[in-house]
């Protein structure tokens, strides 16, 4: 599957509408915000139809998963979206995100817990609110609005540190550019050690974390947290280091521009866990054979050139290096 895909879902007491973008949303949210409602009604039209009292409007079928037979369930499954209520405690597993891999299907699951397994993007986690569209009518709007973006900064920030996510081509590019500035950099070598790393860095030295916002989503819950009380410290959070050489334009290559700008409509969810995997082989696709071949392993010296280099930073708008 892929693509924007738009759903209505109401009945005579409340109404949602919203749209999933990517294989993996999160709704996150207390008690009696309505997530509950909108997985039962899920549920509800896709036993018993119009007859429950439900309308749905989605170009694709609409399923729940729950329960221990989630397994032999799962593979009949096809080209739809499957809403998953908290309390399945089968998305916290390994089996899960194995199982979910290569499948055709965009999985909205309602959960308060971070799911370190699954990569999902921090722009892909929501909340459910009631709009007031519809004021004095009895029924009542929801539409889901997402609880983390990534940051705009009303000044320029000069880091005396940064920290990437993993080694590899991104941290050898900033590693070289930080090593030109005389800043410090250094690796954390995985998502999950970086609120480890934090604990350990000098509070009072402006510090930047540069992750890949396409599979950030487990993390930013706590880091955004630990960042309220930590002013000096702020989040880059591209949808990878590969998207961010793409949106450069040093690649010649006129489907690029085209693809960056919506990308959801040419990623295919069977292939692609996130899209930080498709912009990887993207890049490494379309520079095949060239000055610019990219291995995500190392960096090609090339992207360090002056010219390269700096098209390279003109994308991190609002940090001076």
């Amino acid at each position: 599957m892929k693509g924007h895909i738009h759903v209505t879902l109401s009945n005579r007491r409340v109404r949602y509408d919203f749209t999933i973008h990517r294989n993996i949303t999160i709704i996150q949210g207390d008690s009696a915000t309505g997530k509950t409602t909108l997985l039962s009604m899920i549920s509800d039209y896709y036993n018993l139809g119009e007859s429950s009292g439900v309308t749905l409007s989605c170009e694709k079928p609409c399923v729940t998963l729950a329960g221990r037979n989630w397994q032999t369930l799962l593979p009949a499954i096809r080209d739809s979206l499957v809403f998953i209520n908290e309390g399945n405690e089968f998305v916290n597993s390994e089996d899960f995100a194995r199982a979910i891999q290569g499948t055709d299907n965009y999985y909205i699951i309602v959960t308060r817990e971070a799911l370190h397994q699954l990569p999902y993007s921090v722009t892909e986690i929501y909340g459910l609110r009631e709009s007031g569209k519809y004021g004095h009518l009895k029924q009542t709007y929801n539409e889901m609005f997402p609880l983390y973006g990534r940051k705009n900064y009303n000044r320029e920030i000069t880091p005396a540190t940064v920290i990437t996510e993993d080694k590899g081509a991104g941290f050898d590019f900033f590693d070289h550019v930080s090593r030109t500035h005389e800043i410090h950099c250094l690796s954390a070598e995985g998502k999950s050690n970086i609120f480890k790393l934090l604990s350990h860095m000098p509070s009072e030295q402006e510090l930047l974390i540069i992750a890949d916002g396409a599979a950030f989503g487990s993390e930013i819950g706590r880091i955004s947290l630990y960042l309220k009380t930590h002013p000096s410290i702020y989040l880059y959070l591209p949808e990878s280091f590969e998207w961010l050489i793409l949106s450069s334009a040093i690649i010649p290559d006129p489907n690029i521009p085209k693809i960056l700008e919506d990308p959801a409509s040419h990623i295919e969810s069977s292939r692609y866990m996130s899209w930080e995997r498709y912009f990887t082989h993207l890049l490494i696709e379309t520079t095949r054979g060239t000055y610019l071949e990219y291995c995500k392993s190392r960096i090609n010296p090339n992207y360090c050139q002056p010219t390269a280099e700096n098209r390279i930073l003109k994308q991190i708008s609002g940090i001076k290096f």
